[in-house]
C-alpha cells in the first residue's frame, strides 16, 4: 500500500537577520496510514518544523510533501487551507478551546464553522462518541474553566478526532500536563490508533511519550539519525526507547 504521508528530501531554511538557519537538511520519511509514528528530540532538533511541514501549515524550502497522493507543498494558500479543514486534525501543547462554549460546543467547533448542524443526526453521534473515547461522558455541559488541565486536553483531542481526518498532528500535547495526567492524554491517542486505525504523527522531547508509537524517528540538527521500531503493544513502557537512545548516545 501506498504511504499517506510521505515527505521527499526536505529542506527548510530561516533568515534571521544575516544569518541564515537550516532547520531541516534533506529529511525523507513516509507514514503508513493507521500508524502511530512519533518525532523526537530535542528542542532545536527540526521536529516541530518537520510537523510543520508534514501538516501544510508551511512550505518547505526545497523537497516535497504527498499527503494521499498529492504534493501540498504545490497547493494555493486556499486549497492548503481547505486540505487541513477536512483531512487533518491538530491537538498542540495550548488546548485552544473556546472559554464561554462548552466541551460539547467545543468538539462541535469544526461544524459550526463549517456551517453545519452539529446537534443533529450523524455529527450528533460522532460528537457523543468522541466524548465516551476520551471518557468525557457527564461533563459534555461544562464549561473549559470548570475541567481539569488533563480534562480541557481530552476536550482538543476529541474536537481533533471528530472530523474522522485521515491524519491526527499532535506538537507536544502533553507539554502542559503532570505525569499522570500526560499519560492519559497518550493513553487516549494510542486507543484511536488501536480502535479507529487512526494515523498519528506525535511530535515530542519526552521519550515516555513516543513509547507510545508504534515507530519513532529520531531528529537532531535538522536529520533524521535513527529510526527505533516498537511496534503496536499494550504495554507502553519507555525502558525499550530509552536503553535504544543510550545506545545511540541521547
Amino acid at each position: 500500500m501506498p504511504a499517506i504521508l510521505e515527505a521527499r528530501d526536505l529542506t527548510k531554511q530561516f533568515d534571521l537577520g544575516a544569518t541564515q538557519v537550516e532547520a531541516l537538511r534533506g529529511v525523507s520519511l513516509e507514514v503508513q496510514a493507521g500508524e502511530f509514528l512519533a518525532l523526537m528530540g530535542p528542542s532545536g532538533s527540526g521536529k516541530s518544523t518537520l510537523l510543520q511541514l508534514l501538516a501544510g501549515l508551511d512550505r518547505p524550502t526545497s523537497g516535497s510533501v504527498v499527503f494521499e497522493g498529492r504534493d501540498i507543498s504545490r497547493l494555493s494558500d486556499d486549497e492548503a487551507t481547505k486540505l487541513r479543514r477536512e483531512r487533518t486534525g491538530f491537538v498542540f501543547q495550548a488546548f485552544n478551546l473556546i472559554p464561554l462554549l462548552s466541551v460539547i460546543e467545543n468538539i462541535g467547533l469544526p461544524f459550526t464553522i463549517a456551517g453545519l448542524d452539529a446537534g443533529r443526526g450523524e455529527l450528533r453521534e460522532r460528537i457523543r462518541d468522541v466524548i465516551s473515547l476520551v471518557e468525557l461522558t457527564g461533563k459534555e455541559r461544562h464549561r473549559p474553566d470548570q475541567l481539569s488541565q488533563g480534562e480541557q486536553q481530552r476536550v482538543a483531542v476529541a474536537r481533533a478526532l471528530v472530523t474522522k481526518p485521515s491524519v491526527l498532528f499532535a506538537d507536544e500535547p502533553t507539554g502542559n500536563l503532570d505525569y499522570t495526567t500526560g499519560g492519559e492524554i497518550l493513553e487516549a491517542l494510542w486507543l484511536t490508533a488501536e480502535a479507529s486505525a487512526q494515523t498519528i504523527v506525535l511530535v515530542t522531547h519526552d521519550a515516555r511519550a513516543a513509547a507510545y508509537a508504534d515507530r519513532v524517528l529520531v531528529i537532531g540538527d535538522g536529520r533524521i539519525t535513527d529510526e527505533i521500531t516498537l511496534g503496536r503493544r499494550q504495554d507502553h513502557s519507555a525502558a525499550p526507547l530509552i536503553a535504544r537512545l543510550a545506545q545511540i548516545g541521547l
